[in-house]
């Protein structure tokens, strides 16, 4: 399984950026995926996710601007980042669940894609 995670790059604060995860090797419509985020000096959090049935949860910290989507036909999880932060600074990370359709307590991971947001 692979997970190949694009889109990320510079912008500024109030701007926006999608990105991308393209999943394969797997059967994606059944597993639940999500992105996360890293920024310099904190843990990983969730920023979004998303189950098999469309139900979508996100951090609070991104309500209201930011939005996940996937197109199962194209086994790709999408992010839409709209009016970003310079606090949404971070090394983005999609996941897919290894085998939930619900959670993402076990997952493949992408290679990690930097968002750097400036002020």
């Amino acid at each position: 399984v692979q997970l190949q995670a694009s889109g990320g790059g510079l912008v500024q604060a109030r701007g926006s950026l999608s990105l991308s995860c393209a999943a394969s090797g797997m059967l994606f419509s059944i597993n639940a995926g999500g992105w996360y985020r890293q920024a310099p000096g904190k843990q990983r959090e969730l920023v979004a996710a998303m189950n098999s049935n469309g139900y979508t949860t996100y951090a609070d910290s991104v309500k209201g601007r930011f939005s996940i989507s996937r197109d199962n036909a194209k086994n790709t999880v999408y992010l839409q980042m709209n009016s970003l932060k310079p606090e949404d600074t971070a090394i983005y990370y999609c996941a897919v669940a290894r085998r939930s359709s619900t959670s993402l307590d076990d997952n493949y991971w992408g290679q990690g894609t930097q968002v750097t947001v400036s002020s």
